[in-house]
């Protein structure tokens, strides 16, 4: 098991103003997830950019995914 401060590279995601979510999550919610190397977290950051298959076609995503490093 790998201690967290081994993981520099990490992904951020929030929601843009005015998103209805943020009225349950909270205005200032905000989720990060951290890797060991930056390799993991660009193929992790390049799937979660994906549309994906569970989407309605006329649901927009609206999360704000971002790289971020230690």
């Amino acid at each position: 098991n790998t201690s967290k401060k081994n993981k520099k590279y990490g992904i951020k995601i929030t929601l843009p103003k005015g998103d209805s979510l943020r009225k349950i999550l909270g205005e200032n919610w905000s989720k990060q997830e951290w890797f060991e190397t930056k390799t993991k977290r660009d193929n992790t950051y390049k799937e979660m950019k994906k549309r994906h298959g569970y989407y309605r076609k006329t649901d927009t995503p609206t999360q704000i995914i971002e790289k971020i490093s230690k």
